[in-house]
């Protein structure tokens, strides 16, 4: 095994933990563009799946009557205020799955590393944080 790759084995937690961090921030970044073109009713399924949404958000969001941007408001609100460390990751996965979104997973992949990097304060990124979006 490559020592880059028992680097990246070692770092795993860190890596996870940045790359949350950095999709948090694209998607604060992208919060209109996320409410206008997401139906939440086709994430929040995978969502409860992988246990980042739990049966309460779930109702939650449900409960909105005012349609699905402002459900979307709240599940991204959720999402936000969660202490889950792949929320955002997770959200990601969940909008790729969904074949006429991909034009939105090419803008989150396109957005900024580098800026949203320095408002996280991490001066030397691995280059880790890159390979994982590439490679979710």
């Amino acid at each position: 095994m490559r020592s880059t790759s028992s680097a990246l084995l070692a770092n795993e937690c860190l890596i996870v933990t940045e790359s949350n961090k950095v999709l948090k921030l694209k998607f604060q970044k992208l919060h209109q563009t996320v409410v206008t073109n997401v139906n939440p009713a086709s994430i929040m399924d995978f969502l409860f799946q992988e246990d980042v949404i739990g049966v309460d958000d779930m109702e939650a969001v449900q409960e909105i009557r005012e349609g699905a941007r402002q459900q979307c408001r709240k599940l991204l609100t959720l999402l936000h205020a969660s202490h889950h460390p792949q929320a955002f990751i997770q959200l990601y996965l969940a909008i790729k799955d969904e074949s006429h979104l991909q034009w939105l997973v090419e803008r989150i992949d396109n957005e900024s590393v580098t800026d949203l990097l320095q408002q996280l304060d991490i001066s030397e990124p691995t280059g880790c944080v890159n390979m994982c979006f590439s490679e979710i």
